[in-house]
């Protein structure tokens, strides 16, 4: 490890937690398996939209196709947040993993003044490597559906504690900048992603149309315009031009053979 920082707790309930806003508890465990998990089953046991849940240490985080995977203690930051937007028409919440990159991105650009871009559908590069990922998940509970977002952003990993080579973390990033400079702390980049996507997810609830949001991903994407390769389940790959975005935040890539949309699948970015 790099370095490190304390998580405190009393700080980021200063930061977040006010009347009228979309956080409602801050939770910080020392250790814990998932946060997703650990919030699911809190999420079922009546805890409220706008609850978060962060740890110093994850020993089972989970990623998609559920991979799992572990850092360092005090490397990471690895929170979820509890969201129950009853009032949105079901379809739409496709979009809320894409949201959570969004706020993970701007938050990234603001924080540690680095070029994050999204790599659909939940990781964000920076410099083509990958700094954060992101777990949505959907859970029944006795006052209906929420959903459980995930978050895991290196902060702290030295280069031989990274999970793959393809990946990278904050302090890695500024010290290529300058070897004597530090990455912003670990409270610093938890309040702003929650802060930046608190602003579009109360957005994204006042709204029927979701165009605004993939114009903003637009923005952001280091996919959409790129050669890809998406690997799908029963080890089947596609290759194509990734082209857009549609309605429902799926991925449309035109092929030799046609265009194709996917909701779900592993992208890998092709030289162009």
């Amino acid at each position: 490890m790099l370095s490190g920082d304390v998580l405190d707790a009393d700080v980021l309930r200063r930061e977040l937690v006010r009347p009228g806003g979309l956080w409602s508890t801050v939770d910080v465990v020392e250790r814990t398996g998932s946060t997703n998990a650990d919030l699911a089953a809190r999420a079922r046991a009546g805890a409220p939209a706008g609850s978060v849940l962060v740890t110093d240490f994850q020993d089972a985080g989970r990623g998609r196709l559920g991979r799992t995977w572990v850092a360092p203690r005090g490397t990471s930051v690895a929170m979820s947040v509890l969201l129950r937007p009853a009032d949105v028409d079901p379809a739409r919440w496709t979009w809320l993993p894409l949201l959570a990159g969004l706020a993970v991105v701007e938050a990234l650009r603001r924080a540690a003044d680095v070029p994050a871009l999204l790599k659909w559908p939940n990781d964000v590069l920076v410099d083509g490597l990958k700094v954060c990922g992101i777990l949505a998940e959907r859970v029944e509970t006795p006052t209906g559906p929420a959903c459980v977002l995930g978050m895991g952003v290196n902060v702290w990993l030295a280069a031989d504690e990274l999970p793959v080579p393809t990946a990278t973390s904050l302090a890695l990033l500024a010290q290529a900048r300058d070897p004597g400079s530090r990455p912003p702390s670990r409270n610093l980049v938890i309040a702003t992603v929650l802060a930046v996507l608190e602003l579009l997810y109360q957005r994204w609830e006042g709204l029927d149309d979701d165009a605004p949001f993939a114009a903003s991903y637009l923005q952001r994407s280091a996919t959409l315009g790129r050669q890809v390769r998406v690997h799908l389940a029963d080890d089947v790959t596609v290759e194509g031009r990734a082209e857009a975005l549609d309605a429902a935040g799926r991925l449309v890539v035109r092929t030799a053979t046609g265009v194709r949309t996917f909701g779900a699948g592993d992208v890998v970015h092709l030289r162009s």
